[in-house]
Formats: C-alpha cells, structure tokens, sequence
C-alpha cells in the first residue's frame, strides 16, 4: 500500500463495483521515492461508468464537485478537503493541434486508456484496493531511469495535442527527467502546433515550468525546462522577442554566454517571486541589437516588449506591473557610478520592489558568469539602505510625519497634495532628520509659498 494513501480513497476503493486505480503524477512521484501530500489532488481512474462511482463515493461521504459525462470525468471531495479527479477509462481521437479530443470512446482496456496519455511514466496504475501496480507501457523503468518516452509514437502523441509541447518541458523539469532523442525529435517536428494552443494555457504552463523547482526542490530546474523549450522550437513561437538573443554576444569582460543563453539561467538562478522579470530582463537587448547596434536602450525598450509578451500571454495585471516596473529598473546603477544621493531617491521611489529587484539583480549577475558570489551593485544598495533606515528616512507616506490635512492647512492646493507628499518623500531620503513636521511644512512652505 502506498504510504501517502487517504484513508477514504482506500474507503471508496473497497466500495466501488469495479477496480479503483491511481493514474499520473501521484504514482509516479511515490515510486521516485516523493509521494505526494495528503492536500494534493490525484488522479483515478477505472473502467466503471460516472454512475458506479458516484454511487459509491456518496456511501462514503465524498462532495460532488462537478460531472462531465461527455468525458466520463468527475471531480470529487473528501471529508478532509482532499481532491481527486476520475475519469473513465477511455481511447480519445484528435483533430491534429488541438487539445481538446474530437471524439472519445469509452472501454474496459487498461492498455487502451494508458496509450491516450502522454508519457510512460505518467502512465503507470495503482490498484487502490489490492495495494499493486499495473504497467502496461513500462513507465517503472522510465521512472528508474528518469526518462520521459511517449506512450505512442512521439510523431503521433505531439500532433494530436500542442499543449503536450508545453508539458513535455513542464514535467522534465519539475521531476528532473531527460526527455528521449525521439521524444525531443516528435516535439520539434511539432512546434508551431503551440500556436493553437489558447494563451491562457501556455501561460498556466509557462507558470509551472518557471517554478518547477518548488515541486521536488530541484535546483535550476525552471532551466532545464526552459531549455528544452528552446531546443524543441517552441520559445521561438512562443516567446520570439526572447528567442532572437540566441547567438547574440555581449561584452566578454562581463558576459559568458550570448543574450538568450544568459536570460534561461538568469530564470534559474533567481528566486521563484522574479521569474517572469529574471527571464525577460533583457527581452529588450535583441530589439535594440537589430535596431541601434547596441544595447543601451534595452531597460526601457524592454520594459514595453516585456508588457506586450504579458499581454499576449492574458497575464494578470499585477504581475505583468511587476514584472515590466522590474525590467525597467534592473539595470540601475549597473557600473556602481551612481552617486549616493541619486541611490537614496531611487532607494524611496523603487522601496515597495526592493526586494524583487535587489533579487532580480542579483540573479542577472550570477548569470553572467555563474559567479554565485554577492552582486556589487546589490551590496551598495544595500549598505545605503541601511543607513537610511538607521537615519529614520521615511520610504512609504505613513512614515511621513506631515499629512495630507496638514498640506492643506498650509495652503497646498488639493490636486497639489499627492505630488507634494511624494516630493517630501524624496527631500527626507537625502537625511532622515528632515522628518519632523515643522521641517516640513518650512520645506513645502518654501515651494509653495
């Protein structure tokens, strides 16, 4: 029996007329040794009709939580909170590209529902009641090996759904696994079929492949991902602004690799929070290569291409503020020539994203060379930063010791009032002792009077 096992499902298991398996992800990770939490979804599966099964998860107290009988799917609770998803055993039939199947036929055949998935070790049953496994496409041994084979021939397994391109680099990534030469061979014949694919589902993919290291906590996995996508053909359609970088040099004294090669790792180097900004920082730098001949402009050319990819993407808003907020500003004071002064005031109007951004820096400049050693320029930041702290400098409006209404009964005019406590801000970054109400009403008496 499998240790992670929820006690109901081995409830339901008993109940149910015909064998209950355990099918994917679940199984997989429990036979590499990383069985899933109790609060984890899991998959079933079973030749039994959606009546069988709901018959007997209501004997033993499970939530319906949707049907689908055109795909023999439901999707279930348990008592604990715990969410599984069931569906039929099934052969499916596709129009080519598209992920939903065109017709789908039930059956009664384990080998039949295991070739309608995607890969081997994705492949492999549970029996829940008699504690054993079943494994009609040798996904065991993949899993041993940690290979990802196609449970059909990959020409055929990427054709019929251009959402397993994206999985292909998804799953290697998150359990560590090296795709086989006809796996990466049937992907790349495929590539353009992620174009229809609906943006909401590469982003979803994209999402959990940048984070693919949280699953198994494997390092610069989002990387290895992210490569595989890259060597497949499918970042050039779906991120092709970034693509253009592969084969672009930067200047040797600072950079190692070429400007593609070096955003994939600057992703895997950085924390999970900057993803999204570490792997589009310097989107911009193809745009200005081709463009100026240089890469001068690329924070703020980046910035506005890194908007349009989010866009395209249907991102949420808030990310997609982030992620171009910190494209624009990772490369301030990259040369450690800024003056203190001008880093105080960057320090204040940047405070709410210090660090996503100190991060995001640091993460450019270990992908420079691989060089995990504290970045320079954070280092300084930083240092200033905690002088201003110990000077008392106000960084958000509460810090402020003069507000709003005080502005007004100064004589401020109210659509002046925002601006002016935003310009206290910045005067109070220069010296925190400037933070006393009477110094600040003389400073905006003196501006406004």
């Amino acid at each position: 029996m499998l240790p992670f096992l929820p006690e109901h499902l081995r409830k339901l298991a008993d109940e149910c007329p015909k064998p209950l398996y355990l099918v994917g992800g679940s199984v997989r990770d429990a036979l590499l040794g990383d069985p899933a939490g109790a609060d984890a979804d899991f998959d079933l599966a079973s030749p039994m009709s959606e009546e069988e099964l709901l018959s007997a998860a209501e004997r033993c107290g499970f939530s319906v939580k949707s049907v689908y009988r055109s795909t023999g799917t439901v999707k279930l609770e348990d008592a604990d909170g715990t969410g599984y998803e069931y569906t039929r055993f099934r052969s499916d039939r596709y129009v080519r590209g598209m992920h939903a199947p065109a017709e789908i036929l039930f059956t009664d055949d384990i080998g039949k529902d295991a070739v309608r998935r995607d890969f081997c070790a994705n492949a492999v049953y549970f029996d829940v009641r008699r504690g054993e496994y079943l494994d009609p496409l040798g996904g065991i041994g993949d899993i041993r090996r940690k290979t990802l084979r196609t449970v059909a021939p990959a020409s055929k397994v990427f054709g019929e759904d251009g959402l397993r391109l994206m999985r292909l680099a998804r799953i290697a990534a998150q359990i560590g696994f090296e795709p086989d030469g006809e796996c990466l061979a049937g992907a790349s014949e495929h590539a353009a079929l992620i174009l229809d694919i609906v943006p909401e589902r590469i982003f979803a993919e994209l999402s959990l492949l940048l984070h693919a290291d949280e699953k198994h906590r494997i390092f610069f996995a989002p990387y290895h991902g992210l490569c595989i996508l890259r060597d497949t053909g499918v970042l050039e359609k779906i991120l092709p602004e970034l693509a253009l970088g592969a084969g672009m040099d930067q200047r040797p004294q600072f950079h190692k690799y070429d400007v593609l090669e070096h955003s994939l790792r600057c992703a895997g180097y950085s924390v999970p929070e900057v993803r999204f900004a570490a792997l589009l920082h310097d989107v911009g730098k193809p745009f200005c290569r081709l463009r100026d001949g240089n890469y001068y402009a690329h924070p703020a050319e980046g910035a506005r291409i890194a908007r349009g990819i989010m866009a395209r993407l249907k991102a949420p808003k808030k990310l997609t503020e982030e992620t171009v907020r910190l494209v624009a500003l990772h490369m301030r004071d990259y040369n450690l020539e800024m003056k203190e002064g001008k880093v105080r005031r960057e320090l204040v109007e940047s405070y709410p994203l210090l660090p996503k951004l100190f991060a995001l820096k640091q993460a450019d400049y270990t992908a420079c060379r691989d060089d995990l050693s504290p970045a320079p320029g954070v280092v300084k930041w930083q240092a200033v930063l905690g002088k201003m702290r110990a000077e008392g400098v106000p960084f958000t409006l509460a810090d402020l010791a003069a507000n709003g209404n005080d502005l007004l009964a100064a004589g401020v005019p109210p659509q002046d009032v925002g601006a002016a406590l935003r310009g206290l801000l910045l005067f109070c970054s220069q010296d925190g002792s400037r933070n006393q109400k009477e110094k600040l009403l003389k400073h905006i008496g003196n501006r406004h009077g």
